[in-house]
């Protein structure tokens, strides 16, 4: 399966398009992982929207990415998400290839760090990301601090 990618600051993203990044996020991280947090955390303004739709135009792949000193001192990535109706397809290792080739392409080639959910990790190290710091809990889920060099 082939997304349409595309990448846009918060001002230039349209009212559909933001409204179904929000309940993208929803979906996935409040109601499917059962964890009631704060997801709209005054970050989208200043982050790239990687937007990834489907033939139809559903949207099937997301992720925020951040210049650095925003989210962490590095360059960041997050909020990655892929719709539970296209999971099966493997898009996950694409919508992070995208999300690492937009960040270099609006940031510059440079070290880049997540937050990951800890079950995670080993997805993440196949793309170069290697655990940086101590363990934390985040929203009653274990995530570590990994970093792409």
């Amino acid at each position: 399966m082939t997304l349409d990618w595309t990448a846009k600051p918060y001002d230039e993203l349209t009212l559909t398009e933001l409204y179904e990044l929000l309940r993208l996020r929803v979906e996935v991280f409040i109601v499917e992982q059962n964890c009631p947090f704060q997801d709209l955390d005054r970050q989208d303004d200043k982050a790239y929207h990687l937007l990834g739709y489907a033939e139809g135009g559903e949207l099937a792949a997301y992720a925020r990415l951040f210049d650095a000193g925003i989210s962490y001192e590095e360059v960041a990535i997050g909020r990655v998400i892929v719709a539970p109706a296209y999971r099966r397809f493997g898009l996950g290792q694409e919508l992070m290839r995208q999300a690492i080739t937009y960040c270099e392409v609006l940031y510059g080639a440079q070290p880049i760090k997540i937050g990951a959910q800890q079950y995670l990790a080993q997805f993440y190290q196949g793309f170069g990301f290697a655990q940086c710091g101590e363990g934390y809990l985040e929203d009653g889920i274990p995530h570590i601090p990994m970093r792409r060099e």
